[in-house]
Formats: structure tokens, C-alpha cells, sequence
């Protein structure tokens, strides 16, 4: 079994555990998520399984699309409500700044990594520093912020839709909003409701895995791709590796031969090279 396949993770479940589920469920050990989901956090995570783990990279660096809700006042160590609770404070804050705060983070900005998470300093993991209560230096990356969409606020709750990069933490873009903001927050609820092209709605729960209510999707579902036919001769060339020159005017495509998925090439200048190799 090779392909695709898209869950709603239920909350208080980390990434790992649904694949584990899933993985024992489809009776394979060859599976892995494309973005990780924290044990709070809902929604969608897609799941490769066989072969399609090669493509893991491929859709982890997709766009992401989430729904979430801040509690303003109030900052946690781990930057969601699961956490110890380090610092509150009263505040006053109106619509018009929430709005106007929300124009300025849209574009790229450097963003501190939250604590609490899997990045790994010197070859340890960010959290097991935090557990240990050892000091260490956050990393900052370059993060994107493509929609940025306020739902509704009512005394010390905001909700929120946002598109973002691949690698963009919610929590702490809902700290630096908060900062803006001239208070603290916490996140309380988050929702991924898409990744790419693949949404919530399409989603299977864990249950319907157990009840066997899913569909496994191929690269043909889930990208805009052309597939191109090898000949015996073209297909000795791609099952070494070696650019391969067609006629086609797509960037990427997917090669097939006797109708087995065998590659999928991206096109530079006149030839195309490996992107993922499926065989």
C-alpha cells in the first residue's frame, strides 16, 4: 500500500501517536507525517505511507492554513494554555489596534522559536532544555505571514485565521502579536484547517480508519501535475538517475511506466532532473 492520506488529529494526541494508530490499523510500519500537530492543536495532518514517505519533504514544505484563539493577559512557559502559567496582567486593547497590528506582521519576519518544541541546539532538543531548566539561546528564522484574519474578539479571547510558511509556530506568532499588542498571550485552541490543497473537510477521523471509511489519495489527487509515459530506453535512463530531455511544458512531472509511478522530475532549462524517486 502506497499513497496518501489525510487525517483530522483529534486533540491531546501528539503526531507520532496518530501515525502509530494509523500505521497499526493499515498493518504497515512504513509511514510518517509531513508537520508536525501539537498534542492541543486539531486538524489536518497528511500521512505518507509507503513508497509516498519519499514525498515527505515534498508536501511538509507546503502552505498552512489555521484557525486560532489567544487569551490575551496571560503568558504560559510552553506559550499555550497546557502550560504553567509565568505572568498576568490586566490590559486594554480595541479592535482598530488589533486590526492594524495584524497589517504590520503580514510579509516575512524573524521569528524567535518557542521553547517548548523539537528544534535542536547543539544536538539537543529545545524542550529537553526547558525540562532540564538549562539556559540556551533561542534560534530565530525567517518566517512568511501570507493571511492574517481577525474572526472575532470579545473582552480577553481573539480568534483568528492565518496562512503561513512551512515552519511557522502559532504560538509564538501569537506571543509577538501579543508583544505588539503592548500585553501578553497564550494560545487556547488551534485548528489546522489546510495544508496545500489538502483540507479539513477531506479529513478522515481516527475512527473512520478503524471502521475502514477513507480513501487513499496518489500524487495525481493532491498536485498539479503532469504525467508523462517512459519508454524502455527512458525508463533505463530515470531508474539511473540521469536528466532525461522531453517535450513538455510543465515544471514538474510525474513519470509512469506500465502505469507504476516511477519518479517525479522538475524541469531546469531544457532537460528534467530527480526530484523524488519512487522506485
Amino acid at each position: 500500500m502506497s499513497g496518501i492520506l489525510v487525517i483530522d488529529k483529534p486533540e491531546g494526541y501528539t503526531s507520532r501517536d496518530v501515525v502509530n494508530i494509523v500505521g497499526k490499523e493499515l498493518g504497515t510500519k512504513k509511514i510518517g507525517h509531513t508537520g508536525t500537530l501539537d498534542p492541543l492543536a486539531t486538524g489536518v495532518l497528511v500521512l505518507c505511507i509507503g513508497k509516498y514517505t519519499k514525498l515527505t519533504n515534498l508536501l511538509t514544505s507546503l502552505d498552512k492554513e489555521y484557525i486560532a484563539e489567544m487569551k490575551l493577559g496571560i503568558l504560559t512557559d510552553t506559550l499555550d494554555i497546557t502550560g504553567t502559567v509565568l505572568r498576568q496582567e490586566a490590559f486594554h486593547i480595541t479592535k482598530m489596534q488589533i486590526l492594524k497590528t495584524f497589517s504590520r506582521f503580514l510579509g516575512n519576519y524573524h521569528m524567535e522559536v518557542p521553547m517548548y518544541s523539537a528544534i535542536k541546539v547543539n544536538g539537543k532538543k529545545l524542550y529537553e532544555y526547558a525540562r532540564n531548566k538549562e539556559e540556551v539561546t533561542l534560534p530565530v528564522k525567517d518566517v512568511h505571514i501570507y493571511e492574517l484574519e481577525l474572526l472575532s474578539f470579545y473582552q480577553d479571547m481573539i480568534r483568528f485565521r492565518c496562512k503561513v510558511e512551512k515552519g511557522t509556530y502559532i504560538r509564538s506568532l501569537i506571543r509577538d502579536l501579543a508583544k505588539e499588542l503592548g500585553t501578553v498571550a497564550t494560545m487556547t485552541h488551534l485548528v489546522r484547517t489546510k495544508q496545500g490543497k489538502f483540507r479539513l473537510e477531506q479529513a478522515y477521523s481516527l475512527e473512520d480508519i478503524k471502521n475502514k471509511n477513507y480513501q487513499i489519495l496518489k500524487i495525481k489527487d493532491v498536485l498539479d501535475i503532469s504525467s508523462y509515459d517512459l519508454s524502455d530506453e527512458e525508463m533505463k535512463k530515470v531508474s539511473n538517475g540521469a536528466k532525461i530531455k522531453i517535450n513538455l511544458e510543465s515544471d514538474l512531472v510525474l513519470f509512469l511506466y506500465h502505469n507504476e509511478e516511477v519518479a517525479l522530475y522538475k524541469r531546469e532549462q531544457e532537460l528534467y532532473k530527480p526530484k523524488v524517486m519512487l522506485i
